[in-house]
């Protein structure tokens, strides 16, 4: 096979999945490709997602459509790398059940361009090593990037929840250092952000020394340039009093919280090995809500989780009527091989899990246009991220994570003061504020 030169990067799944892939693209244009379509490019990157079985089904039938699309196309097959979690949970069954020359794990991706090497060379090359943290010092510089940029600060996990598979697929928690985390910082605003958001599998777990994530948003806020910090993916086990007050203190952290629940019933999450009870999750909420009012709160659930009884799911809506969250997650439960929870014997039925869906789904709808509808006569700063189908129609964000539309004569990272004038289930439309002259 001739060295590729041309290379594509599709990611699934969550944000530190989209993280890695840009990463993943920079390291590829780091040694001379040029980024392509995927029926177009030489090789193809499918980084991938393991929570959901179907996710996992969707990487092979990607690659089965993959080969056939670039047949088609061009009569060229493509080499194919799958990366991420699927990659890191399954390994070398990936060759047994599908055509590819490369697999490799969400630790080990810096090493992509050896494995491509090979590949070309006519060697199938499989890395799922995870290294502590080596990856990041291998990877490029960051390049020109979006106004809001993603930076993931802290990897891994310790809280070995029943359902879950990342701490088999990503491995203990583990943070990145602090000065690099700044460095990387400055490079994404040198490079055009203008909104970074911190990630991590529990990013609030993040720590070094003595020193804490409320810390790093402190540090963070004194970069020339940098309008706004969000933070995700966090544990109700490490909210600490620094962080929640941070949000009091920091104008460039935003008002919205991410922060799983998972299930309003204390038997279920005791089953889960949720480190939290119902009660001291809204407790939690309360002391948020005492020092930033305003704060929009997003959520995780799962239904259907074995041995759930209709009585605990009405604990969940319970859960959801007393929050009122903004935006929420909503998921059937997935059993994944190897987990605790996979092998209990009273597992839910489909069709029963499926009727829960769709009552919690229509209860967080339902919040979210509510607090949608709440804001509309607001007066807020909205960062433009991308064209509308409309003529001159821009969207951004709100500082409540909110989709903004807004017609004007303004570019792609502008931060806009506007009053948001109408709401929709999942958007809303701002008007800009004319400044009276002084």
């Amino acid at each position: 096979m001739s060295p590729p030169k041309t290379f594509h990067v599709k990611s699934f799944g969550c944000q530190m999945n989209v993280y890695d892939g840009e990463r993943m693209a920079e390291l590829m244009a780091a040694q001379g490709l040029t980024q392509a379509d995927a029926v177009d490019a030489d090789v193809v990157v499918l980084n991938t997602c393991h929570i959901r079985e179907r996710a996992t089904e969707k990487v092979y039938s990607d690659i089965g459509r993959l080969r056939k699309d670039q047949r088609r196309k061009s009569g060229k097959t493509p080499m194919i790398a799958v990366a991420g979690c699927v990659a890191q949970a399954e390994g070398e069954e990936i060759f047994t059940r599908a055509k590819v020359d490369i697999v490799v794990g969400p630790q080990a991706y810096h090493n992509l361009p050896d494995l491509v090497a090979k590949a070309a060379a006519g060697t199938p090359s499989l890395d799922t090593d995870m290294p502590l943290l080596s990856k990041f010092g291998a990877l490029p510089a960051r390049r020109k990037v979006a106004p809001s940029a993603f930076l993931t600060v802290q990897e891994g996990c310790d809280k070995f929840c029943t359902y879950c598979v990342v701490p088999y697929t990503r491995g203990a928690e583990i943070s990145r250092p602090f000065a690099a985390i700044v460095d990387e910082a400055k490079a994404l605003v040198d490079a055009g952000a203008r909104e970074i958001t911190l990630l991590g599998q529990n990013v609030n777990a993040w720590s070094e020394d003595m020193r804490g994530l409320h810390d790093l948003i402190r540090d963070l806020d004194k970069i020339p340039g940098l309008a706004r910090i969000r933070y995700t993916t966090s544990h109700p086990n490490d909210m600490t009093q620094g962080l929640i007050d941070a949000h009091r203190d920091i104008e460039s952290l935003m008002p919205f919280l991410h922060l799983p629940v998972q299930s309003g019933s204390d038997r279920v999450l005791k089953a889960m090995n949720r480190s939290h009870t119902r009660d001291s999750y809204l407790r939690l909420l309360d002391r948020v809500r005492a020092v930033r009012p305003d704060i929009a709160l997003s959520g995780d659930f799962i239904v259907g989780f074995p041995g759930e009884t209709d009585a605990e799911f009405e604990d969940t809506l319970s859960l959801v009527d007393a929050v009122g969250y903004a935006q929420a997650y909503s998921f059937k439960y997935s059993p994944r091989p190897g987990t605790p929870a996979a092998s209990i014997v009273e597992q839910v039925p489909e069709s029963v899990m499926d009727e829960r869906l769709q009552r919690l789904q229509a209860a967080l709808n339902r919040d979210q246009h509510a607090f949608n509808a709440a804001t509309v006569g607001r007066a807020c700063s909205v960062l433009l991220e991308r064209t509308g189908k409309l003529s001159g129609q821009l969207i951004g964000k709100s500082p409540w994570l909110q989709s903004v539309h807004l017609i004007g004569d303004h570019a792609i990272g502008d931060l806009v003061e506007v009053t948001l004038a109408a709401a929709g289930p999942n958007s809303l439309t701002g008007v800009e504020r004319v400044r009276e002259a002084a």
